[in-house]
């Protein structure tokens, strides 16, 4: 009974901490949650999100009452890293795909946001890793749910919390998410652990910041500083005539 009772009570701590990553926004600790020019965010606040998230983690291996057995809040061992490290490569070369098919050129970001930013993609990396693949993807698999379904549905679960399908968001993120959710919960099954999962995410995550110069992620077509002065741009070929220069050698 006892045991029981500490399971329901670790999954219900699952669910809440599900619930705190849609919430993400609010501590300014969402991936498209980028500061205003002017307006910082708040570092207790996002820290005060990270404290409440991993701290959550950590109550449910404690409560549990087997949480080396039924989930996967572990490392995984050395096939984790070197898997691990191969998801990693791939993360990274895609981020580079991204950010050259989106700018045609590497964008590195500002030096003033790279110790919020990075911090940012670490922690929320090994939240998502140890929530979604560790607890909620364990409760699955306990629960009798046929493996791959049970990978897919923590995928979208994941996805969703995100709040990346959200109208004005980037697609591409949106998939990027999925991805990395579908990928994830795979290795994590594969190696036993979410070591493989949290290296791939988290240097994909800090590489998509890298790439495109977004903490975040990338800003919608058209409204990039880039862009719009590609549009203003007169064709190659053309020159521009009537402009001030012209009317003073008249």
């Amino acid at each position: 009974m006892e045991e029981t009772l500490r399971t329901l009570v670790a999954f219900g701590l699952t669910l809440l901490l599900v619930m705190l990553r849609l919430e993400a926004e609010s501590f300014g600790a969402a991936e498209y949650d980028e500061p205003i020019a002017g307006q910082p965010r708040s570092i207790v606040r996002r820290i005060g999100w990270y404290a409440v998230g991993l701290g959550g983690v950590v109550a449910i291996l404690l409560i549990h009452p087997a949480p080396a057995r039924d989930l996967f809040v572990t490392g995984g061992g050395g096939d984790g890293v070197v898997l691990g490290s191969v998801l990693a490569a791939i993360g990274a070369s895609l981020a580079v795909a991204l950010a050259w098919q989106r700018y045609h050129y590497v964008r590195l970001p500002d030096l003033a946001q790279y110790p919020g930013a990075l911090l940012n993609e670490v922690a929320t990396a090994l939240f998502d890793e140890a929530v979604f693949r560790g607890a909620f993807l364990g409760f699955l698999i306990v629960a009798g749910v046929d493996p791959i379904l049970a990978v897919v549905a923590q995928a979208i679960t994941y996805t969703l919390a995100t709040r990346l399908g959200a109208p004005g968001r980037d697609r591409s993120m949106f998939l990027f998410s999925l991805a990395i959710g579908l990928v994830a919960g795979w290795a994590t099954l594969l190696t036993g652990g979410i070591a493989a999962s949290l290296l791939g995410h988290g240097v994909t995550r800090v590489a998509i910041f890298l790439t495109t110069g977004h903490p975040g992620q990338p800003a919608p077509r058209g409204t990039e500083v880039e862009e719009i002065e590609r549009r203003r741009r007169a064709p190659e070929g053309w020159r521009a005539v009537g402009g001030r220069d012209a009317t003073s050698d008249r």
